[in-house]
């Protein structure tokens, strides 16, 4: 009777031990996705990888993947806890904070024609990309959708925000980003060379709103109109950040989409979620969006000095570099070959769609609206 009295009173010490080393791997875990973040940052700073226009999240999730991949075993299990913190919990919160670098008065400059141009892109891409991943390659739900995200409104940082709504895995995110670095640096390049020889047909207004309303990533987007002129800049720049915008009312919508969809095999696609095809899964109420709209709102009022303002997009970016890096860690190679040639042709009908569609789109757009 005493002893097992006695042992009842020691029982919860192994539980209180476990704890410890628990929490304690976890911060280490952040720790090493903060300090592999901040060489990434450095790295992503090199004039050679700058000039292509790669930011530090792409430059993340590639090293990530590296280390992941090749190195992942010298990394102690207690620390994947903190890398699976930094790739969901920290992701919300940076996507969150990402509205701050949009403000309505920016958008509002470039007036309905912009707007028109942002919506008409933005809707038309997620529909062609997610049945035509679904449809045509086969591909399940939530590879369509974040491929189809990152091409329609702000490349990686939109994988993300999707990636955290759908409760995808990371293999899924990694393949559209894959996507997102092929095309938008290609449009970086390809863009300038097409304008400057006279085949997109386009002044300098309808080259902001071409640039900006089709490219992928907002520093794609700066260095591809910056070879045209400051005012073309100023254009695609203010559209991108209006497709930046729209990012809160599309993820509600695909939030309620995704809720009465089954993740399996609609459309023919096929599932390897080991969920049943039949189940549909509770929304998931995106925060994040809203926090991220709030932003936007306290940016748009100019409450914050600027300077405090750019401090918080630079610990912002850093964020999502960790959350990008550790998505990256957690990626397997051997799950992206599955789908990989798949998900890649689903993206070049996207940009074959976004050069040749989004061409009309500008043209109709500057005639009737401009």
């Amino acid at each position: 009777m005493s002893s097992s009295t006695h042992s009842a009173s020691l029982s919860p010490a192994p539980s209180t031990a476990a704890a410890a080393p628990s929490t304690r791997g976890q911060l280490n875990g952040i720790l090493f996705v903060a300090l592999f973040a901040a060489a990434v940052t450095r790295i992503a700073a090199v004039p050679a990888i700058a000039g292509l226009g790669l930011s530090p999240l792409i430059v993340g999730i590639v090293a990530g993947m590296i280390y992941g991949n090749a190195l992942r075993d010298g990394m102690p299990e207690s620390w994947a806890a903190g890398v699976n913190f930094s790739a969901r919990k920290l992701l919300r919160i940076a996507v969150a904070f990402f509205g701050l670098r949009v403000s309505i008065q920016e958008i509002a400059q470039v007036g309905l024609p912009g707007l028109a141009e942002s919506v008409l892109i933005v809707v038309s891409t997620l529909v062609i990309g997610t049945w035509a991943g679904m449809k045509l390659m086969k591909l399940d739900r939530d590879t369509a959708l974040l491929t189809a995200a990152g091409s329609a409104i702000c490349g990686a940082a939109a994988v993300l925000a999707f990636e955290s709504t759908l409760q995808s895995k990371p293999h899924k995110s990694a393949m559209a980003v894959g996507s997102v670095v092929l095309f938008g640096t290609l449009s970086m390049f390809l863009y300038p060379v097409l304008f400057k020889a006279g085949w997109l047909h386009l002044d300098t207004v309808g080259a902001g709103l071409f640039f900006g309303g089709t490219i992928h990533e907002v520093a794609q987007v700066v260095g591809a109109a910056s070879n045209v002129s400051p005012e073309a800049t100023h254009i695609a720049t203010i559209v991108k950040m209006t497709r930046v915008m729209l990012l809160v009312p599309v993820l509600l919508a695909v939030g309620m989409w995704v809720n009465r969809t089954p993740r399996g095999k609609s459309y023919g696609a096929a599932s390897d979620d080991g969920q049943t095809a039949h189940t549909p899964r509770k929304l998931a109420i995106p925060w994040f969006a809203l926090g991220f709209l709030a932003c936007v709102g306290v940016n748009s009022l100019h409450v914050l000095p600027e300077v405090a303002t750019q401090s918080v997009n630079t610990l912002d970016t850093f964020a999502l570099t960790m959350a990008m890096t550790a998505l990256g860690i957690e990626t397997r190679l051997s799950q992206i070959r599955q789908a990989g040639p798949r998900a890649l042709t689903t993206g070049l009908i996207l940009y074959v769609w976004l050069i040749v569609g989004g061409l009309g789109i500008t043209w109709a757009v500057q005639r009737l609206l401009g």
